[in-house]
């Protein structure tokens, strides 16, 4: 499941962000995929428009890379 997620992602970061190339777990979303805080919005909109989850402020606050936002999903989704 955590690779479905982790590709819903990149497809949402590639749609609506812009990224190209590979997102893997281990990558920062401030300092490796350099958003700031317009496009950690936007990226978190669109994570629970295509995943249908709630991300509250507690979880955005502690997602600091690619793999503790799979992560939140998955539990989310649970």
């Amino acid at each position: 499941m955590g690779t479905d997620i982790l590709n819903g992602i990149a497809e949402v970061a590639r749609e609506h962000l812009g990224w190209e190339g590979p997102l893997t777990g281990d990558m920062r979303l401030v300092e490796d995929l350099r958003l700031d805080s317009v496009r950690l919005l936007t990226l978190a909109a669109e994570v629970e428009n295509r995943f249908r989850v709630v991300l509250s402020e507690t979880d955005e606050a502690a997602i600091v890379t690619v793999g503790d936002l799979v992560e939140t999903v998955r539990r989310k989704l649970g």
